[in-house]
């Protein structure tokens, strides 16, 4: 499944959020991102006349592709399901997790060879010799600290399409995507020192940006997104994000989002596909496999400040969800430094 978010184009009046429900949404996102450590890096961009075609490669394990429409069309074509979308200039596109995907002109011509060469900074520059519609794109890859890539594959959509927009909505995050898209086409081409270390900084914001546009969209697509941009159930995810070591029950879950516990269980369900439950346990592994990794902190401390109470539990519960004990994470993780 696809998830696609306009930009906001309305001449409405703006939703004017309270500020609980601005740290409903925003605090938990700050833990999420904390947590799952993100960076990335531009690998190339392709500047190519139609007929084109890129093959959009099944995403590796810890790895996030982008695609940023800078201009033209493209269409996202889904092989295996025989799906196909249109992006136009301003569209970013995440590639989260899923089968591989590919982008081409839509022309249904055969396309002609491409040609490379690297930027002084570091990443390909491509070109053809189509003739045909222009079009051109940035690719690049998101890092996601292992284990963390959990997370992504089971709380987030397989694609993410949003749209950098300006207009009304100034301080959207849909305004802030097409000022960073515009940052980054100019640093694309700039050549000037630096140029790894601003993409980096500059994936990161991507990828925060793209969620937050989602959110802000209340298009409601599954999982996390889906929990944080609904009024009613955002609560329940800050809670669990901000202090997952607490003994949290379905009561007090319910009751942040003023629901009783049949509708909170009810509405949870039809949003995360799983239980609020599930998802603070692996919210609670998450931060246990970062804590695991820092010199001289012990077991039973990582076990406490997750809410476990018994290491054995804990222990239990981490082997099921990470694929090996907390022993066995912390010395992988420490020779892989």
């Amino acid at each position: 499944m696809t998830i696609v978010v306009a930009g906001v184009r309305s001449c409405k009046t703006p939703r004017h959020d309270t500020p609980a429900d601005s740290m409903s949404r925003i605090d938990w996102l700050c833990q999420f991102l904390s947590m799952v450590g993100i960076t990335g890096e531009l690998r190339a961009r392709c500047t190519y006349g139609a007929p084109w075609r890129l093959a959009c490669p099944q995403p590796s394990v810890g790895e996030i592709p982008y695609y940023i429409m800078l201009e033209g069309r493209a269409i996202l074509a889904d092989p295996a399901m025989g799906t196909a979308r249109e992006l136009v200039a301003g569209d970013v596109l995440l590639s989260l997790h899923g089968p591989a995907r590919v982008l081409h002109d839509g022309g249904g011509n055969k396309p002609g060879r491409t040609r490379g060469r690297q930027a002084p900074a570091g990443w390909m520059l491509g070109e053809n010799n189509g003739q045909g519609e222009r079009m051109d794109l940035l690719h690049g890859r998101l890092f996601v600290e292992s284990p963390h890539d959990r997370l992504i594959h089971n709380y987030l959509p397989p694609d993410l399409v949003v749209r950098g927009a300006d207009g009304p909505g100034a301080l959207s995050a849909s305004a802030h995507l097409a000022k960073l898209v515009e940052l980054m086409r100019v640093e694309s081409i700039g050549g000037s020192s630096g140029g790894h270390a601003i993409f980096n900084a500059l994936s990161s914001v991507l990828f925060t940006l793209a969620l937050r546009a989602a959110i802000e969209s209340h298009q409601t697509p599954t999982g996390l997104l889906a929990l944080a941009g609904s009024p009613r159930t955002a609560p329940s995810l800050s809670a669990m994000f901000t202090d997952p070591a607490r003994t949290w029950n379905l009561p007090e879950l319910a009751g942040l989002c003023g629901m009783s516990r049949a509708t909170f269980i009810r509405h949870s369900q039809d949003k995360l596909g799983r239980s609020a439950f599930e998802l603070l346990t692996d919210i609670r592994m998450g931060m246990a496999a970062n804590e695991l990794k820092k010199m001289g902190t012990a077991t039973e401390a990582v076990a406490d400040s997750v809410g476990y109470r018994s290491v054995a539990a804990f222990r239990r519960v981490f082997a099921d969800r990470i694929g090996m004990t907390p022993a066995q994470w912390r010395r992988m993780a420490r020779e892989s430094c």
